[in-house]
């Protein structure tokens, strides 16, 4: 006997019912909570992870460079410089100091043991080319700082017309801020006797204000901060500002620091080794 369409319609099997299952739920709340995390610590952090994406990129552009990109000079700064290390390569350094750069800082020395590789190059290089030059030393807080002081003045043959030697602090591997400050203090006062001449401490304005602001108020400071119209610190506090590490000159193939001299020309100038009097 045919089906009518009423017997037809019940035979159907139904179709069950689908229910969302409660951990999909859940899982999007969390990515909804992690994205908001996200914006919120990038928010925090915007200006440094910003720089940290374009220091990646200028890296893996490396290869695509000339050797004669240029950023522009900081305005309101008549005396302008740089600070190198074997990061940068072969420098040529006629076409640095014909682009308005009047002195850098070479990275000579690092902890107990090491040497820059390109130091004697950069140094000669330097001096040749009619730019000022000065050397620095990265401390290890955790090495020897009487090992640390005798590497350097071993490694930096400092004569009249260079620039005071510098002392790079910002190495944050202590455990001891009081230990770390006597190592410091010790490796400034060995080479202050060794040259006859103060050295320069540099360091960025977050580690300077926590661990040693206030301890080292004698000796000239190079201040490291970026994504700043000023330094916060007074003016009177710094002689150097370090305002980028991800400027161009041509003459240097990739991304070098760039620095301005708080004063003249003249002033630089004086701040250089004299020669000893008889």
């Amino acid at each position: 006997m045919p089906l009518t369409s009423s017997s037809s319609a019940r035979s159907r099997p139904s179709r069950p019912t689908r229910r969302r299952k409660p951990g999909r739920r859940w899982v999007g709340w969390l990515l909804a909570g992690l994205l908001l995390a996200g914006l919120g610590i990038y928010g925090r952090y915007s200006a440094q992870l910003n720089r940290y994406a374009r220091r990646a990129y200028a890296t893996l552009r490396t290869s695509s460079l000339t050797g004669q990109e240029k950023t522009p000079l900081r305005a309101g700064y008549a005396v302008h410089g740089i600070d190198v290390s074997s990061y940068q390569g072969r420098i040529d350094w006629p076409v640095v100091a014909r682009n308005e750069v009047r002195f850098a800082f070479i990275k000579a020395t690092e902890g107990g043991t090491l040497r820059d590789p390109r130091f004697g190059r950069n140094w000669r290089g330097a001096r040749a080319a009619g730019v000022f030059r000065g050397a620095y030393h990265y401390f290890h807080p955790k090495s020897d700082p009487t090992k640390q002081a005798n590497l350097f003045t071993r490694t930096v043959p400092l004569s009249p017309g260079d620039l005071p030697p510098v002392l790079d602090v910002e190495h944050a591997n202590f455990h001891d801020v009081a230990q770390m400050r006597r190592g410091v203090a010790l490796w400034l006062r060995l080479v202050e006797r060794h040259y006859g001449v103060r050295p320069i401490l540099y360091s960025n304005y977050g580690f300077y204000q926590r661990h040693l602001a206030g301890h080292f108020d004698e000796y000239p400071l190079w201040l490291a901060h970026y994504e700043v119209d000023q330094p916060r610190l007074p003016a009177s506090r710094w002689i150097i500002w370090q305002h980028s590490d991800e400027s161009y000159v041509p003459g240097i193939r990739g991304p070098v620091d760039f620095n301005v001299f708080q004063g003249s020309f003249e002033r630089l100038r004086a701040l250089r080794i004299s020669p000893k009097r008889p």
